[in-house]
């Protein structure tokens, strides 16, 4: 009987349930065995914190948040955060353990769930340890350039257009200009889609560098036209010209990237100083992550998990899944990892924006 290993890096998106769903009942009805990583690799690490799966564990899950096997965003098993005797966090490579306990569990396959980082690890795993692996893409960003889209991404596009409905009612009462930071890291996708979705006057991404009298320009100019409230989106990597992007500093041992934010503050600040308008700014945050996956994105996630299984089956590891059309194909794990999907500038949403006269700050 052939067993496979599961697991769900980085950050959480709205629809792992759902691959974890697809990749149990497709592997189950090939007569294999699925087992659970929990928190990323630490099931890997210490085989206590491996969960067998079956049908009856992954029973109505597809519609929740989260995952039931947890995650992390500082598991990566090349450099691990680890407690020495004396109490200090040193970064370790286990790596070599990881693959031992994959071997002697038996496992044929890995399949890693997660973004750029997270694939990234897998595919260091397959080309440095002879680890079989199948990678399936996870970003709410929508920032992996070999897939069409990524599951999570339009959950939380809803959410953040959603509360931009929401804001429009009370900015008006009041007269007031708020300003909404979204997540997407260095992609401007959530800001774009929820922006033009949401009936923002401004949206600021991180792909066209902005100009402050430019936004304040379209602030004073609504006041013209008997508007005298406003919604500004921010991407939390957008940054102004001539300075840089804006971080909360590194975050915590073993995770590598800087965390982003501040930028929905500052441009609030700005646009109180530069216009005198009453502005307020609100970041927000996980709530994009959380809740139950849409219909999009859970159908993207089981076909996403179902893929992946027949790609297993195939033995063609190293690969991702990748939704290409109505498609899904494989996309070598080192193709999908090399570069990240920006929002172009001179394509249909941007010139939608335009057109409907929202500003872009530049």
């Amino acid at each position: 009987m052939k067993k496979i290993v599961i697991s769900t890096g980085g950050g959480d998106a709205p629809g792992l349930n759902a691959v974890i769903y697809a990749v149990v009942h497709a592997a189950s009805s090939r007569g294999w065995e699925v087992y659970g990583s929990r928190q990323g690799y630490m099931g890997l690490l210490d085989t206590d914190e491996l969960v067998r799966l079956t049908i009856k564990d992954v029973a109505e899950i597809t519609s929740t948040g989260g995952t039931i096997l947890g995650s992390t965003n500082k598991g990566n098993p090349f450099a691990m955060p680890v407690e020495n005797i004396a109490g200090d966090i040193q970064i370790r490579d286990v790596s070599d353990r990881v693959m031992k306990n994959f071997l002697r569990m038996g496992f044929f396959c890995h399949i890693a769930v997660g973004g750029d980082g997270s694939l990234e690890i897998a595919h260091k795993f397959a080309v440095e340890k002879g680890m079989n692996v199948i990678g399936v893409p996870k970003t709410i960003d929508n920032d992996l350039e070999a897939t069409q889209l990524s599951f999570g991404f339009d959950t939380a596009v809803s959410t953040a257009t959603e509360a931009l409905d929401k804001l429009h009612s009370t900015a008006k009462s009041h007269d007031r200009v708020m300003v909404v930071e979204v997540m997407g890291r260095d992609s401007g996708w959530i800001a774009m889609n929820s922006g033009i979705s949401g009936g923002a006057d401004v949206i600021l991404i991180p792909e066209i560098p902005f100009d402050m009298d430019l936004v304040c320009q379209k602030i004073n100019d609504n006041q013209l036209h008997e508007k005298h409230y406003a919604i500004v989106v921010v991407a939390e990597g957008a940054r102004a010209k001539d300075h840089e992007v804006m971080t909360k500093g590194d975050g915590e041992i073993g995770r590598s990237e800087k965390i982003l934010g501040g930028i929905g503050r500052w441009v609030a600040e700005e646009i109180c100083q530069r216009t005198g308008k009453d502005t307020r700014s609100l970041v927000l945050g996980h709530l994009q992550r959380g809740g139950s996956p849409t219909t999009f994105d859970r159908l993207l996630a089981l076909r996403f998990g179902a893929t992946a299984v027949r790609l297993a089956e195939e033995e063609n590891f190293d690969h991702m899944v990748a939704l290409s059309g109505e498609d899904m194909i494989a996309v070598p794990l080192e193709q999908a990892i090399k570069c990240r999907k920006k929002v172009p500038i001179d394509g249909d949403k941007v010139l939608t924006a335009r057109e409907i006269g929202i500003c872009l700050g530049g």
